[in-house]
């Protein structure tokens, strides 16, 4: 690809990620070219090929996003969910508790994979779907924890489930994605322990995700 072709993808994915932050409103041609720093005319130009292929739409003078993304965001969950599992996995042997991993939806976290231990007499059932408040639960409190906040994890107990402890870490430095690893027990959980464990898979994860093809 050449300098010019370059630096053309930047803009487009400048441009679709500007009409993204615009959120449930619909963004206009003159707040986009702000936005990307570019001209009326650019922005233009630029989603010609971006609304081709779905990914935006247009009404005039303003743009929103495109069902298009609805199909490869289709694709998004399955291939974060086979990445995460080996990671998941190793853990809740680890551990001997179920592990999970949770992605923010709007205020919501989301559990996307779930992985159970082969070992444990019994264990926690979480269904892959289970959504909560980020405000509650290790899970999503871990993925509002700022960057050198505390030992690195977050610990709940009871707060979702009458018994259950939760111990969680976020996933940093994955572009795009706001998640947490950790997991939940109906015995209690020994932080100091268990923490540092999952905030290794936490890291492992990010690396895994952040790999070159």
């Amino acid at each position: 690809m050449t300098r010019e072709g370059s630096l053309t993808l930047d803009r487009g994915l400048a441009l679709l990620q500007a009409v993204a932050d615009a959120g449930g409103e619909a963004a206009t041609i003159s707040e986009l070219a702000v936005a990307i720093g570019a001209s009326r005319a650019a922005v233009y130009r630029l989603l010609v090929p971006l609304s081709e292929r779905g990914l935006v739409w247009r009404d005039g003078n303003k743009v929103r996003l495109g069902v298009g993304l609805l199909r490869l965001a289709g694709q998004v969950l399955p291939q974060l969910r086979e990445a995460a599992r080996p990671v998941l996995r190793e853990l809740a042997e680890k551990v001997g508790a179920t592990a999970h991993l949770s992605v923010a939806q709007g205020d919501q976290a989301q559990a996307v994979a779930v992985v159970e231990p082969s070992w444990t007499s019994f264990h926690v059932a979480y269904r892959v779907g289970t959504r909560h408040p980020l405000s509650a639960g290790a899970a999503g409190k871990a993925m509002t924890l700022r960057p050198g906040g505390g030992e690195g994890w977050v610990t709940s107990s009871g707060e979702l489930e009458a018994g259950a402890s939760g111990v969680a870490a976020p996933v940093r430095g994955v572009p795009g994605l706001k998640a947490s690893v950790g997991v939940v027990s109906l015995e209690p959980l020994d932080a100091s322990v268990v923490g540092p464990a999952v905030v290794a898979a936490a890291v492992r994860l990010a690396e895994v995700l952040k790999q070159p093809e």
